[in-house]
């Protein structure tokens, strides 16, 4: 049985009161149950979309180091170095928020960094396709993960929101509710006691009264 709310008076007034407590607690209950059982929802579809964006990532990187090795191999390590330090830039990255059921989550939007062939700096005469490929693909890969991050990260905020939504439905379900109730069905019993004892008062005061009347 769950324990009692302390220093609880048994009073019609504190039962009213109980009872509004339980009433809303009720409701609470319900609608934290809604929240947690949408977040569970929307964090499968999220970490499906972490996965999915995952993949692509390694999968493009795994292509774009194939071709910068390739590469390597046709222009050397000391040419590679050399061609990469005029290709150096800036990126712009901003960041904003959506919410979806109470949560906040990151909106990260890139700059479109694929570039032409033309516009990354180095010449064409010395250089190989191989090089043109992995600057492609390292481009690509850099536009992947940042919706990788995106995603990692609001996978990360749904799933803590739902732990503690999923906390709040546990502790009005097994503590706060079965405490109200029992306290509720304590003082509905206590005023009955006291109404019991009530009436046997009465009962004796008024078979007193009529005992001295007949004395007389």
């Amino acid at each position: 049985m769950a324990e009692i709310l302390q220093n609880i008076k048994p009073t019609r007034m504190e039962l009213l009161r109980l009872k509004k407590r339980a009433k809303l607690a009720d409701k609470g209950h319900k609608l934290l149950k809604e929240k947690r059982d949408a977040l569970i929802s929307e964090f499968m579809v999220v970490i499906k979309e972490y996965k999915d964006a995952r993949m692509r990532v390694e999968e493009n990187l795994g292509i774009a180091f194939h071709n910068l090795l390739m590469a390597e191999v046709l222009l050397g390590s000391r040419d590679l170095e050399q061609i990469s330090g005029v290709t150096l830039r800036d990126i712009g990255l901003e960041f904003t928020t959506k919410n979806i059921m109470g949560v906040s989550l990151p909106i990260m939007k890139i700059q479109d960094v694929v570039r032409k062939i033309n516009e990354r700096g180095y010449g064409f005469l010395g250089t190989t396709a191989k090089l043109d490929d992995a600057a492609k693909n390292f481009e690509e890969s850099l536009l992947l993960i940042v919706r990788l991050a995106e995603v990692e990260e609001s996978v990360r905020r749904i799933a803590l929101e739902a732990e503690k939504t999923k906390r709040r439905v546990n502790a009005l379900e097994y503590i706060v509710i079965p405490r109200l109730n029992a306290t509720i069905k304590h003082i509905e019993m206590r005023m009955e006691e006291i109404e019991r004892e009530s009436f046997l008062r009465l009962k004796k005061i008024k078979a007193s009264l009529e005992a001295r009347k007949q004395g007389i």
